[in-house]
């Protein structure tokens, strides 16, 4: 057999000419079946890996129908949400922001939590983002956001429904109830805590204001009484807020479980609450769920048993832990700065002495009349920047600048950048409450600051804040002084937090 192998190897004759055994044409066979699965196999692998690189082409250079602003789209799914999560110990700008910034300008793509965005760290961008809301772009969060705060929150819900729900929370915290009944219980909660914390060795000024604004707006919005309460609703709020803006894996163990977990607990004693409420017909109203109620019980409702139920949960969380954090960090900061506490006791003790009563509840006419603290406010709220990113999402193909941010996309307006930006504020980390001298006070968001939101959605609870924060730094600078115990330190995960407390020691003025 072998010279004919040998002549058909030089092609001198075909294997078809040679006297090959049944065995030898089966193993022939087999062999060839087994290199064409081998090439079969080869060539499906080098088909998954094409495409493979394809959609990872495609993932980092998005379709568009203009020009994309520069950036990163990331790794395929996480994109860079590893480096937005990633802490930072400072007051400064984060370095996810600051470096893309340097590198790629005001305006940059990127990928958060699985969906494509812009981040506008450009104070003309983010107001025209403002003033198209609704034409252009509409209020929105991430998938992980809306699991959090309920997909029917507040936050969620565009034209007529949102108006409507805007309406009826300004009746608790329009400046006609701060004046009537809010502008007095904020005073009288912030000499409570104050006597309170000043018979303590020390007290963790953060818990002490979150415990302290908590107890006092639960109570206007659900009548809750802690020390009446079998169930620390407080304390699930806390597990919520721990892992609110966290790397969103929702495993035990991890930030955001226990956040996700923290809303179920509050979720539950909330609708505990609705439904004994509901079963009442002769309930009178007493508190904001109360009102709430009553527009479910309409003929034809607007609201939804959801929507009312993610509405008392935003409010219960916004209502206390932006307050207190922005406070918290006043503490600090006036802690570190003597002068400006001189120039504070000097307005409010100028206050006291023209008052019949000395030890009188705060009026409105003379929370009106702290200039100086009103400028030492709009100081901690620039420096605190308590949130991180303000979301739109782009109803259609929207041209900024020459760049173009595709229907669907979001757009993250990132009030640090401007806040902290030297061409806007000179200095921009220095705490200088001077800087807002004989400048116009500011009741609604502007191109260089929005600490409170801006267009159509600026903060409704901005007044309330501004009462609690004025009232509370009367109170302190004109019955106590205080020195730093321990802690203080801040971390930036991006939102604001103070991961080993801050203990001070309050001591009452002779």
């Amino acid at each position: 057999m072998q010279p004919y192998l040998e002549l058909a190897s030089l092609g001198l004759i075909t294997t078809a000419t040679i006297p090959l055994s049944p065995r030898i044409y089966s193993t022939i066979f087999l062999q060839a079946m087994a290199a064409m699965a081998y090439i079969s196999l080869w060539g499906a692998a080098l088909a998954a890996v094409l495409a493979l690189l394809h959609w990872v082409y495609r993932w980092r250079h998005p379709k568009s129908s203009g020009t994309l602003p520069p950036g990163s789209m990331g790794l395929p799914f996480i994109g860079e949400t590893l480096q937005f999560f990633a802490p930072n110990p400072t007051c400064g700008l984060s370095p996810f922001v600051r470096d893309r910034v340097k590198r790629y300008g005001s305006m940059f793509k990127t990928s958060i939590v699985g969906r494509p965005m812009v981040v506008s760290a450009d104070p003309d961008v983010n107001h025209y983002v403002f003033q198209n809301e609704g034409k252009l772009f509409e209020s929105w969060y991430p998938d992980t956001f809306t699991e959090i705060f309920g997909r029917d929150n507040v936050g969620s819900l565009h034209g007529f429904i949102y108006k409507y729900l805007k309406t009826l929370v300004l009746r608790l915290y329009g400046q006609e109830n701060l004046k009537a009944v809010l502008l007095a219980e904020t005073d009288a909660a912030c000499r409570g805590s104050l006597a309170s914390w000043a018979a303590q060795p020390s007290v963790d000024i953060k818990e002490g204001l979150s415990t302290m604004i908590f107890d006092l707006t639960a109570k206007k919005l659900i009548s809750y009484e802690p020390s009446e309460s079998s169930e620390s609703l407080r304390l699930n709020f806390t597990a919520f807020i721990r892992g609110l803006i966290s790397f969103p894996l929702n495993i035990p163990g991890t930030a955001y479980h226990e956040c996700m977990e923290g809303r179920k607990n509050a979720m539950k004693v909330l609708k505990g609450m609705m439904k004994e409420r509901m079963a009442d017909p002769e309930r009178k109203c007493e508190d904001f769920f109360d009102h709430v109620i009553q527009e479910l019980r309409r003929e034809k409702p607007l609201l939804t048993e959801t929507i009312a139920l993610d509405l008392m949960f935003v409010l219960l969380f916004a209502s206390f832990e932006t307050t207190a954090l922005a406070l918290t960090l006043g503490v600090k900061l006036l802690a570190e700065n003597p002068k400006v506490v001189d120039a504070l006791t000097e307005e409010h003790e100028a206050i006291i002495r023209n008052r019949e009563d000395p030890d009188a509840a705060i009026t409105w006419a003379e929370y009106k009349s702290m200039t100086f603290t009103s400028q030492v406010i709009m100081e901690i709220v620039r420096l605190a920047n308590i949130v991180p990113g303000i979301f739109r999402r782009a109803l259609q193909d929207v041209e900024i600048k020459g760049y173009t941010v595709p229907a669907g996309w979001g757009i993250m307006v990132c009030p640090p950048a401007v806040h902290l930006n030297p061409e806007i504020y000179e200095d921009p980390l220095a705490f200088n409450p001077w800087r807002w001298q004989g400048k116009p006070e500011i009741t609604g968001g502007t191109k260089h600051f929005m600490a409170f939101g801006g267009g159509l959605r600026f903060c409704v609870g901005t007044d309330l804040t501004k009462v609690l924060m004025a009232t509370f730094i009367h109170n302190l600078v004109t019955k106590y002084r205080w020195s730093t115990v321990k802690g203080g330190n801040i971390v930036r995960t991006p939102g604001l937090g103070f991961p080993d407390g801050f203990d001070i020691q309050l001591f009452p003025k002779s």
